[in-house]
């Protein structure tokens, strides 16, 4: 009998590279998704990869539907080893004036009460054989842009409810852990598939050079939910290409060395740069020089 994975949001996206990672590691996957249309379409994908899998339509808010969820899984397959709590959505970008309430409560009962829901009901028969919940935060938890307040509040509560559950299951022998994934490309693993836009500032502003892939996360779900990773738990793992460490202070150089990267060309940015060192002394002169370059 295989182990089985639920994957919350399975149907695209990060949640979609999990599910074909884990499937192709000898899992039964569950695709749990409010999306069905899209939910269809990545079952078909699974089945066609040679992966075993099942999908059930769900709305992670809902009690009815998570409590019904588990008891659909549990009665198919006898068992459930991994939760992956992915299912999320994201920020209107309003300011905090203009957020409504209703706006908060949709994002919070998504992330971060579907995650307590999700895992509440699994434990009822995870505990059986014990297990390992893994749940998706990300890096808003830490730092944000302006008028993420919802999204970023949902993530940080996924952290804090990740150790806050490693402690109370681990008599179950069920481990919990959260990631926290930076930047990622999700273009591949959308329903249908799309093309990246990305530029070349985007990829080369990392540490690494380049944009996350969805494939990236589901490599490491891979391996902590592997009896590798026994000893791991309640902890949180940041994947981000190296960005949360750097230290970014916008001067002069900084806005060349982001021009280089975004034009790929060295003698263009250089020659930016002396126009802002120009325009420090006479801006009027340089804006009528812009004015008639760019009409």
């Amino acid at each position: 009998m295989n182990k089985v994975s639920i994957i919350t949001g399975g149907a695209r996206g990060i949640g979609a590279a999990i599910a074909h990672k884990l499937g192709t590691k000898g899992y039964s996957i569950v695709i749990a998704d409010i999306d069905e249309n899209a939910g269809q379409y990545r079952l078909n994908y699974l089945k066609n990869s040679g992966i075993d899998a099942i999908f059930i339509k769900t709305d992670v808010s809902s009690e009815h539907d998570v409590s019904n969820l588990m008891d659909k899984v549990y009665e198919k397959y006898g068992r459930i080893d991994v939760l992956v709590n992915n299912a999320g959505i994201g920020f209107s970008g309003r300011s905090i004036e203009e957020q409504t309430l209703e706006e908060w409560r949709r994002i919070i009962d998504t992330n971060l009460t579907g995650t307590w829901l999700c895992s509440k009901y699994a434990v009822k028969y995870m505990k059986n054989t014990g297990g390992v919940i893994i749940n998706i935060a990300s890096t808003r938890a830490f730092q944000s842009e302006p008028n993420t307040e919802p999204y970023s509040a949902s993530k940080g509560g996924i952290i804090a409810l990740t150790h806050a559950l490693a402690v109370s299951l681990s008599k179950y022998n069920i481990r919990v852990i959260s990631i926290s994934p930076g930047w990622i490309d999700t273009s591949k693993w959308q329903v249908p598939p799309r093309t990246s836009n990305l530029s070349n500032l985007d990829h080369k502003q990392h540490l690494t050079k380049r944009v996350g892939l969805p494939e990236d996360i589901a490599s490491l779900v891979s391996f902590l939910v592997s009896d590798e990773a026994s000893w791991i738990s309640g902890v949180n793992f940041t994947i981000d290409g190296g960005m949360t460490v750097k230290m970014i202070y916008i001067d002069e150089n900084v806005i060349q060395n982001s021009l280089a990267l975004l034009f790929d060309d060295y003698e263009l940015s250089a020659l930016i740069r002396r126009l802002i060192d120009k325009a420090k002394n006479n801006k009027e002169e340089i804006k009528k020089l812009l004015k008639e370059i760019v009409g």
